[in-house]
């Protein structure tokens, strides 16, 4: 982790934490699992309230949810309207979620996820654009050369930020 901007620095999410955190998988039926976190000491917790935003606040370090490993195609986020909002797969019009494959690439090219302790209100809207928030965390594309795993909680350090609108709504991702 030394110095230059480019550098992602990746832990465990004890040191991110100061606790552990355990995904628990639970599977509903034959393609559907749903990943609750846990925490050591504490029970189930909700991945973007109890799990900090920053690791390290002096060295500009955050925390990432991952939801979508690198080289996965299942689109899954953070059900943020259920209790404890849990990781599953996402759907749209009634049909699960997958990203395409871009030859030479097999799905995401990166860990995909958010920072926890963000929310984009969808009742403000941004000056830069004119839009109103997603209603959904800061997404994040972790750029390093780890594979991660859904659930896992790394430290990344922001490259930078693009502002897209997608279906109308600002949506934020940070590299």
């Amino acid at each position: 982790a030394g110095g230059a901007a480019a550098d992602v620095v990746m832990g465990s999410a004890e040191e991110a934490a100061g606790a552990a955190y355990n995904v628990v998988p639970i599977r509903l039926g034959e393609d559907d699992t749903t990943f609750y976190f846990q925490k050591e000491g504490f029970g189930f917790v909700n991945p973007l309230h109890d799990i900090p935003l920053y690791a390290d606040r002096d060295k500009k370090i955050f925390n990432m949810v991952v939801e979508i490993p690198r080289w996965t195609n299942a689109k899954l986020e953070l059900k943020t309207s259920e209790p404890l909002a849990p990781i599953v797969q996402d759907t749209k019009k009634g049909k699960k979620r997958f990203v395409h494959n871009v030859y030479p690439y097999k799905g995401y090219i990166w860990n995909y996820g958010c920072l926890a302790q963000t929310w984009e209100d969808p009742t403000q809207v941004h000056m830069e654009t004119g839009a109103l928030g997603d209603g959904d965390p800061l997404d994040v594309c972790e750029v390093g050369s780890k594979v991660a795993s859904v659930g896992d909680v790394i430290q990344v350090k922001v490259l930078g930020v693009l502002g897209m609108i997608d279906e109308g709504e600002m949506d934020w991702k940070i590299v």
